[in-house]
């Protein structure tokens, strides 16, 4: 979680979006705190994000100390460069049963 991240008018209305969802849930929605962690549990089980960045250099020890959660709160998954035949093989494995048309098919 970020401190202040959301301004009050911003918190007023992700509960008026959220309302419905949190009554259903039995979460007390006169109770401004517990609209929040409703809130904030909801994002944690939906949202999943990617973020690309490479490992070389100050840049990249900068970010993370500046924002220590890209850790603590990460899954962290280094990858090298893979082989071209590997990435024809996942490309066919995946896409092989899909109608594309002949021009996209002759750039996998």
């Amino acid at each position: 979680e970020f401190p202040n991240l959301f301004s009050q008018e911003d918190l007023t209305a992700v509960n008026e979006q959220i309302f419905k969802a949190a009554q259903g849930a039995g979460i007390n929605t006169g109770v401004m705190s517990e609209m929040y962690k409703f809130f904030i549990s909801r994002c944690r089980a939906n949202l999943h994000l990617v973020i690309c960045l490479s490992p070389i250099g100050e840049a990249f020890r900068r970010r993370l100390r500046m924002f220590p959660a890209l850790v603590t709160c990460c899954t962290l998954d280094s990858f090298s460069a893979w082989p071209k035949a590997a990435l024809r093989s996942v490309a066919h494995r995946f896409l092989g049963s899909e109608d594309l048309n002949d021009e996209v098919k002759s750039g996998i």
